[in-house]
């Protein structure tokens, strides 16, 4: 067992609330959650336990996890390592495979509410849709961070009977490429980083699913 690994998956149990109380959590569920098998998310559990980072209990249909005082402290030691990084500079580096999204991305992002705010903070017009990179291993750490991060926000808004939430972005950069990091505020993010440009990002860089994309986010306004 890697460490990483097993830091990845505590991290994910705390995410689903395992740092605040019991979480109830079958293997096979933490193993959709992970990319892994039932049986291999089973082993990380027992493994999290024998460290000490965990500590669970049978419910009434699935076991109760908890991440106890000692996984709580290497969760943090976690960040820090990572927020002392990036306190020194001000962008963020993502390495993530390309990947097709649901189709959702060309409505949300062609609603007036949003696209007023990307053009003014931005300085384009974006092109209705999404770029999208499914992040892992370490990256998924760095895009906790980002979150946490001040950027630009555009608040909750309502267009007649339909409520469309708040989002948190930031100007990026993909192969010299003017672009935008969007991050929804509600909702789980399950790793992905949604991409915003003024063209179609795979058109313009002959990308596919699978491959291999490289971004800059800068932190500054």
């Amino acid at each position: 067992m890697l460490e990483h690994e097993l830091v990845f998956a505590l991290r994910e149990i705390a995410l689903l609330g395992g740092i605040l109380g019991d979480v109830e959590l079958s293997s096979s569920e933490l193993g959709g959650i992970l990319g892994i098998s039932q049986q291999t998310a089973s082993r990380r559990i027992l493994e999290l336990e024998e460290a000490g980072y965990i500590q669970r209990k049978p419910g009434v249909k699935k076991q109760l996890i908890h991440v106890t005082e000692s996984g709580s402290e290497r969760i943090k030691a976690e960040k820090e390592k990572y927020e002392r990084i990036f306190e020194m500079g001000s962008r963020m580096r993502f390495s993530g495979t390309v990947i097709s999204g649901m189709g959702e991305g060309r409505y949300y992002i062609s609603q007036p509410g949003y696209t007023l705010h990307f053009r003014s903070a931005l300085g384009f017009e974006p092109y209705p849709g999404t770029f999208n990179m499914q992040l892992n291993g370490a990256e998924l750490n760095k895009l906790n961070i980002l979150r946490n991060r001040e950027g630009y926000t555009i608040p909750e808004f309502s267009t007649g009977d339909r409520t469309f939430g708040s989002v948190r972005f930031f100007r990026a950069e993909i192969s010299g490429e003017p672009c935008g990091v969007v991050l929804p505020l509600r909702g789980h993010h399950k790793g992905v980083l949604e991409v915003i440009a003024g063209e179609n990002m795979r058109q313009k860089l002959n990308l596919r699913d699978g491959d291999e994309a490289r971004l800059t986010v800068f932190l500054d306004r």
